[in-house]
This record gives C-alpha cells, sequence and structure tokens, in this order.
C-alpha cells in the first residue's frame, strides 16, 4: 500500500515527517560536521520559517500526538511479570515482639 501526502509519495518514516512538517529534518536537526557558518545560516532559517508560522510548534506536536496514539499498542505493549516470594521467606507483618 502506497501513502501519499499532497502529491508526494512517501516512502520512509523521515519523507512522512518532512511531508508533515513542510520542510527537511536537516533544518531542525542539523548535520553531523557542519560548520559555524552553516549551523548559523541554518538557525537563521529555522527563525524566518518560525517567525513566519507561529503555529508550527503546535502543529509538530499535535502530529506527534497523533502518530503516539495510532502506534500506542506497539508502543506501549509492556507485560507485567508475575512476582515470586523467595522461598523460605516470611513475610514481616509489622507489631512488636511479645
Amino acid at each position: 500500500m502506497r501513502t501519499y501526502i499532497g502529491g508526494h509519495q512517501v516512502v520512509s518514516d523521515t519523507d512522512f515527517v518532512e511531508l508533515a512538517l513542510g520542510t527537511p529534518l536537516d533544518l531542525w536537526l542539523g548535520v553531523e560536521g557542519e560548520s559555524e557558518m552553516e549551523r548559523a545560516a541554518r538557525l537563521d532559517a529555522a527563525r524566518d520559517i518560525l517567525a513566519d508560522n507561529p503555529d508550527l510548534p503546535d502543529r509538530v506536536s499535535q502530529a506527534a500526538a497523533e502518530a503516539i496514539e495510532a502506534h500506542a499498542p506497539n508502543l506501549f505493549n509492556v507485560v507485567l511479570l508475575p512476582t515470586r516470594r523467595a522461598a523460605g521467606r516470611r513475610q514481616y507483618r509489622g507489631g512488636a515482639a511479645a
């Protein structure tokens, strides 16, 4: 099954996030080995985008919450293991000795 967002085919998780945000992830996360000048330019571009789209953080939070909700059964598949008392131990019940 293929997934499309705005006419673009999503082929990876990164594609999905980038299409949902409308910006590449590297803009927000940076890239390994970037120079100080590249980092400053990237952060400046990010500030401009946030200034033009003040609701972007809310949209990102909403997209993250929806993704967590959609995949919650897999993310939070927690099974409690039964506990066993060690053999021969007696449980302390409190009180003073007579």
